[in-house]
């Protein structure tokens, strides 16, 4: 077994900085287009603001590039100016949204005691990022009802994805070094279980809370609920592996 020193070394992962904020989907960073100059990219960034909202609580069809333009307090016209058309304004919220999101995940992980340490700050951290953005919830549920059809004709919503898989193939990698992750463990598959036991409690808790007579909105429940999904996901990690072996 390696040492405390060794093991430290081999657990290392990407520096970063994972106590970063999550950005709001709705106040992504707005770079400047065609050289606009500051009151053009404040107006530009009024519009995504207010247009996330709008399209987070009522979708792709429900949203009126009226009533955005109304509570903007700007002119249809400029809207058009900027985004072409209501499907343009869409994507580019999505595209706000996105880049948001990669920020938030590019800043995971900091170097980690062990994969197992590793792993639940994933947790945590993919977490806390969807429950610190419903209005993100909220556009990929309209997104999910097109078929993804909007995220398709946008070039920047997929850019982000490459480093986390990659941050997330090394973590594994380094578990199955240490005996104590299996072996081939697919890492998109991996997130997307993650991604999913987080997103599915968070844009239906609701619903579930009253169907099954429980409150699922206070802290404690945050909490219980991210426990219960580490010790998911490291169960099955560690499910075989050599340190965990003849362990019931």
């Amino acid at each position: 077994m390696a040492n405390a020193s060794t093991s430290a070394r081999t657990t290392k992962v990407r520096k970063s900085a994972l106590s970063a904020a999550p950005a709001k989907a709705s106040r992504a960073r707005v770079k400047p287009v065609n050289g606009a100059g500051h009151g053009q990219i404040a107006t530009r960034q009024r519009i995504l603001h207010v247009a996330t909202k709008e399209f987070s609580a009522k979708g792709y069809d429900g949203a009126r590039v009226d009533d955005i333009m109304r509570i903007a307090q700007v002119s249809k016209n400029l809207i058009y100016h900027y985004f072409g058309s209501k499907e343009g304004l869409f994507i580019a919220v999505l595209e706000a949204a996105y880049e948001g999101m990669h920020a938030y995940q590019t800043a995971w992980p900091l170097d980690v005691a062990s994969p197992i340490d590793g792993v639940r700050k994933l947790v945590q951290s993919t977490f806390k990022y969807w429950h610190d953005s419903p209005e993100f919830i909220g556009l990929l549920n309209s997104e999910n009802f097109h078929k993804g059809r909007h995220l398709r004709k946008s070039k920047l919503t997929k850019a982000g994805y490459s480093g986390l898989m990659a941050n997330i193939g090394e973590l594994l990698k380094q578990g199955e070094r240490s005996g104590d992750f299996r072996r081939n463990v697919d890492p998109v598959e991996l997130y997307i279980s993650i991604s999913a036991l987080a997103y599915h409690f968070l844009s239906n808790r609701y619903t579930l809370a009253y169907l099954l007579d429980r409150k699922l909105s206070t802290e404690e429940d945050m909490k219980a609920r991210t426990a219960h999904i580490e010790d998911l996901i490291l169960s099955y990690l560690r499910y075989g592996a050599p340190n965990t072996a003849g362990r019931k």
